[in-house]
This record gives C-alpha cells, structure tokens and sequence, in this order.
C-alpha cells in the first residue's frame, strides 16, 4: 500500500485594523506577526516529503504558502476550490458587541444556522474541499501536499472526512492560525488525521481579528 499525506495549512494573521469580517475581499495581507507564522509553518514541514504546494487564490494564502514552497524548491499552484467560503457580512464588523447582528436588515440572513443562511453551504465548502484534497492526494501519490487555505473550509474538510455533522459551533474549531491538519492515505483510504499548531507561541501575539 502506498502512503500520501495532504496537509491542509491555514493561513497566518493578516494585518486587519478595523476589524472586519474580510472574508473574499481583496487587498487583506498577513500582518508581520502571519509571515512569521506562515515561516514556522515551512519550519514544522521542512522535513517532509512534500511534492506539492498548492494555495487558494487570497493574498493571505498565497503569502503563506511562499515559505513552504521555498523550503521545497517548488512552485505554487492555486486551486479555486480552496478559497474562504462566501459571506453576506464581508466588510462589516460582526463580532459581539459590534452591533450588525442586531439590526433589523441582517435578520434575513440569519433564519437557518444549519446551512448557514448568510453565506456558502456548508455542503457546498464540503464538495469543492474534497476535490481539492482528491486532486492533490492524486498528484502527491506516495509523497506529501501541502494545501492552504482558510479556517472554515478547513474546518468543514476535517468534520467531513470524520463523517461529523457539518453545523458546528464557530468557537469550537480545532484550526488556529498557521495551524496544520493532515489527512493521511494508504492509497485512496484515509486511515488517520493529524494537528498541529507550529505556531501556538505566537497566538497569544496575534491580535483580535475577524474573519479567516
């Protein structure tokens, strides 16, 4: 049996003064403290057999995915699958106490947590995820990927591989910043997940900060 391993690298901190939920929109870049972590992230995978690096088209991501790429010689693909899942509140303030929950006009967006109502399906995150895993599982036959992308469909990933319902608690996933979850393969079986957090030092660093 052949074993493959995909990593599933979140991005680091990005630089996010105001505080927004900034989702899909462009120009959000990792603060310094990211590129530190997104180093330490190419650090805790130097050794590994990695044959590919391969990112979601944000800024954020790409910059993290540099190092790791680095490290390895290789270049950086994209793969659009792998992008932060839509979200109706993008520029806006949405944590508690910012006030946008509780206005009138965002309440139709808030009927059916389930799906969720105020943005991309969770099916939907869980689909294009797996064809993004699949492609990079056949392209890494017997050696390592490395994926980056963004805390949600990470998260939706993992729960979906672990067949677990895929409504969750925001506050309860196991994806922190430059945070690595791998998905481990004997040939088209996946027979373990892994986590790790190269960077766990350094989130008491990273300031409060909306979206991922």
């Amino acid at each position: 049996m052949t074993r493959t391993v995909v990593h599933l690298l979140r991005h680091g901190e990005v630089h996010n003064p105001e505080g927004v939920l900034y989702g899909r929109l462009p120009g959000y870049v990792l603060s310094d403290l990211g590129h530190q972590m997104a180093i330490r992230a190419a650090e805790h995978l130097a050794t590994n057999d990695i044959s590919a690096v391969i990112s979601s088209p944000m800024e954020r991501a790409q910059q993290t995915a540099t190092p790791v790429a680095a490290v390895h010689g290789l270049p950086i693909g994209t793969d659009v699958n792998l992008i932060e899942a839509e979200n109706v509140f993008e520029g806006q303030r949405v944590s508690v106490g910012d006030g946008v929950l509780r206005q009138p006009r965002t309440w139709k967006h808030l009927w059916n947590p389930l799906r969720p109502s105020w943005g991309e399906p969770y099916d939907q995150v869980a689909t294009r995820m797996h064809r993004a895993i699949d492609a990079a599982r056949v392209q890494a036959h017997g050696h390592e990927a490395v994926l980056v992308s963004h805390q949600l469909p990470i998260w939706i990933a993992r729960l979906a591989a672990e067949d677990r319902r895929l409504w969750h608690d925001p506050r309860s996933r196991q994806c922190t910043l430059a945070s690595v979850t791998s998905l481990e393969y004997q040939d088209d079986t996946l027979v373990a997940i892994g986590y790790a957090e190269p960077s766990r030092d350094l989130l008491v660093k990273a300031s409060k900060i909306a979206g991922a």
